[in-house]
């Protein structure tokens, strides 16, 4: 389904709410011709076709693998193998992304790798909804930050028992893989995101509150989905941590680790400040985001000082999660198994796979050398597994290291992808 268009410009499309001046993708001229600036909200709806036997047979035996030990080797030929299967169903019964893979000359009989499939930038989902399965249960929205919160892309999720699948084995792992499996339910977790109930939108909200329900975990949340402390939640964790020697968990964003620095150390804030210094040895945090948008800004080293100042929380038990709304996998740094010399090293699940491209060619570069990030996800069977990001980093040996996210305009090579998927869409 194509998205948010406005009106015609000189042959170009310009968005609702995009900056003044800003032009986006070119549009074959017969389809930019035939949009009438009368109808800012015209949408173009791609019916999805009746998928839900393959897709749900697909889906509950990728579950089960997901649910398996995350320790556990995918080889080679396992991964290709559901690439291939996960790319040909793509193909088949997401429209757009049929007509993206042909404009490029790409179907599913020539494709030997998974790096072979088209990645679709993760621009895409602000203008497309991209889905190759059967219904939809569940709408996760991206924060909109860098261009307002109206230009917001969504994913579209079909299934909620893949994400569920995806997430439980690598968080347990990344967070809590030190301690004994029947220990984990012992551990509370505290958290600076707000609930799924108060974010409904929120696929991060969605990954906490699902992981506290299946590891049997208790959960206070501290924050409200207006950005508020929650006081009485704060006050319930205090008694609740009260002679009680299992770990603890704090989970936040970046932004909300300055916030609460911030609170505390502003003296306005008794109970807060309370429960953040009487927090259980080994307690350990998930920090996740960055900065996109906001005028506070610190280096993720002085991040960690001040959480470790305000919650005793030393830096090699703060894990940084790298995950985005527009794939249900995350990757994870593994800190907590591996020690501090894994700091900046992110792991990906055995069903993930990912490669750095050239900026201007989107071809492969050479192994640690930097490149956009592209991630072909098995947990997106509903929506499209091959996502293209803004990110900048290099990948060794599997492992990601992230080195930011390109600074202003759109890469080029992600705007000739974006270009061909929406003249693709268009007919063009």
């Amino acid at each position: 389904m194509l998205r948010k268009l406005g009106q015609v410009d000189g042959g170009y499309v310009r968005l609702k709410d995009t900056a003044p001046g800003m032009l986006c993708w070119p549009f074959v001229a017969d389809f930019t011709r035939s949009v009438h600036t009368s109808y800012p909200d015209l949408r173009l709806r791609f019916q999805p076709m009746d998928t839900e036997p393959t897709f749900r047979d697909m889906a509950r035996r990728l579950e089960a693998r997901f649910r398996s030990d995350v320790r556990e080797t995918w080889t080679d030929d396992e991964f290709e193998a559901w690439a291939h299967r996960v790319f040909a169903h793509q193909y088949q019964h997401c429209s757009p992304y049929r007509a993206f893979c042909r404009r490029r000359g790409v179907t599913p009989e020539g494709v030997t790798s998974w790096r072979d499939a088209p990645a679709v930038p993760a621009t895409a989902f602000k203008h497309f909804d991209l889905v190759s399965g059967s219904g939809v249960e569940a709408i996760f929205r991206t924060s909109g930050t860098t261009r307002g919160r109206e230009d917001r892309g969504r994913h579209l999720v079909p299934r909620l028992d893949l994400y569920r699948a995806s997430l439980v084995q690598p968080f347990r792992r990344a967070l809590l893989g030190d301690i004994d499996v029947e220990d984990v339910a012992k551990v509370p977790f505290l958290s600076l995101i707000p609930s799924p109930e108060e974010a409904v939108d929120s696929s991060l909200s969605f990954m906490v509150g699902s992981a506290a329900e299946q590891m049997g975990a208790r959960i206070f949340w501290l924050v409200s989905g207006d950005g508020a402390w929650r006081w009485e939640a704060v006050e319930a964790a205090r008694e609740g941590l009260a002679g009680d020697h299992a770990p603890a968990l704090l989970l936040g964003t970046a932004l909300s680790f300055v916030h609460l620095v911030e609170d505390v150390r502003g003296g306005g804030a008794p109970a807060l400040a309370a429960l953040a210094g009487e927090l259980p040895p080994a307690s350990r945090a998930m920090e996740t985001g960055g900065f996109k948008g906001s005028r506070r800004r610190v280096s993720r080293l002085e991040l960690h000082r001040r959480i470790q100042e305000v919650t005793g929380i030393p830096g090699h038990r703060i894990v940084n999660e790298y995950g985005m709304t527009e794939l249900l996998s995350q990757l994870w740094e593994p800190i907590l198994l591996e020690g501090p010399e894994s700091r900046g090293l992110h792991r990906p699940p055995p069903w993930l796979r990912v490669q750095a491209l050239d900026s201007m060619t989107l071809r492969a570069v050479p192994e640690g050398e930097p490149g956009l990030l592209a991630f072909f996800d098995l947990a997106n069977l509903g929506s499209i597994a091959h996502v293209l990001t803004e990110d900048v980093g290099s990948v060794q040996g599997g492992r990601v290291r992230l080195q930011g996210r390109t600074a202003g305009a759109e890469p080029r090579g992600c705007s000739r992808a974006m270009d061909d998927l929406m003249s693709a869409a268009s007919g063009g």
